[in-house]
């Protein structure tokens, strides 16, 4: 049962493709970017996989691989539609790992307590099939729910996670999402143009891909500075990545992290250097 009373879930049913290791990226940096969040937090924190689609595997997976940094990690997986929550709960493991009917309202198990919050939310390929009217209420009822310091990875990615990105989210001073970071994540064996992965930006971008708008000018800095360390292709495809990240952090473009995420594919920038700036009102707009 969830902590709080709800009519019914917040959210309409995706159409829950997952795959294993499909999340393996943002797991990844999930370990890394928000690994001290968790060590930090005072009592056992909650981890929720929000929309884990047809097959639990993507929840198991993260409480393995949180495991290994909080090692009393809760990880519950929520899902809109009940079929899969039963599935799910085929798989629980209480209190380590759970499962739960519900949507962006991000209920809880009983069992973790009455004032139990997540610490962080991760949300993949659920707000793609959303309209992106639709981004700004979702991020504002999730981060609404999230403990103190808590954080949203919102984005979506390819079917076998070759390609991913995600926007960072957390609660503003003035309780209303603040998004923080961009990440790209990107396979590097046999990659041809890296603004490939502009056919999976998070909802709130995908449609902001067009000139004029910042993340289009930086997809095709991106494009232009692996096309410059094509000499660097003789010592491999993560050196020549490592060049390019090397050429657009030198260009001004705000880039996070080093040496070692960019060999790994992956690149992290601030938001504000993508964040939309068209006229109409768009879900970052109203995030910021």
């Amino acid at each position: 049962m969830p902590d709080r009373p709800s009519a019914r879930p917040v959210g309409t049913v995706t159409r829950g493709t997952t795959n294993p290791n499909r999340l393996r990226k943002v797991d990844r940096w999930m370990g890394y970017a928000l690994g001290g969040l968790l060590r930090a937090a005072p009592d056992p924190p909650v981890v929720v996989d929000l929309g884990f689609g047809a097959s639990p595997v993507t929840v198991l997976e993260l409480a393995g691989r949180l495991g290994r940094i909080r090692p009393d990690v809760r990880l519950v997986g929520v899902e809109i539609d009940p079929g899969r929550v039963a599935r799910g709960r085929e798989l629980a493991d209480p209190p380590r790992v759970d499962f739960g009917l519900g949507g962006f309202e991000v209920p809880l198990p009983a069992a973790l307590g009455a004032g139990a919050r997540p610490t962080v939310v991760r949300a993949f390929n659920v707000l793609r099939q959303y309209a992106e009217a639709e981004v700004a209420p979702a991020w504002s009822q999730v981060v609404d729910r999230l403990a103190p310091g808590g954080v949203l990875v919102e984005g979506t990615c390819d079917e076998l996670g070759r390609l991913a990105s995600w926007v960072e989210v957390h609660r503003g001073g003035d309780g209303r999402p603040a998004p923080r970071t961009l990440t790209l994540s990107l396979r590097l064996a046999g990659l041809d143009s890296p603004s490939v992965v502009a056919e999976r930006l998070p909802k709130v971008l995908i449609h902001r891909n067009v000139p004029g708008e910042p993340v289009h000018r930086f997809l095709a800095a991106l494009d232009e500075a692996w096309a410059r360390s094509a000499p660097m292709a003789s010592y491999g495809a993560r050196q020549r990545f490592v060049t390019t990240a090397r050429t657009l952090r030198d260009g001004g473009w705000p880039l996070l992290g080093g040496v070692a995420r960019w060999r790994l594919g992956e690149l992290t920038l601030d938001w504000h250097a993508v964040a939309p700036t068209s006229t109409t009102s768009t879900p970052a707009q109203d995030a910021r």
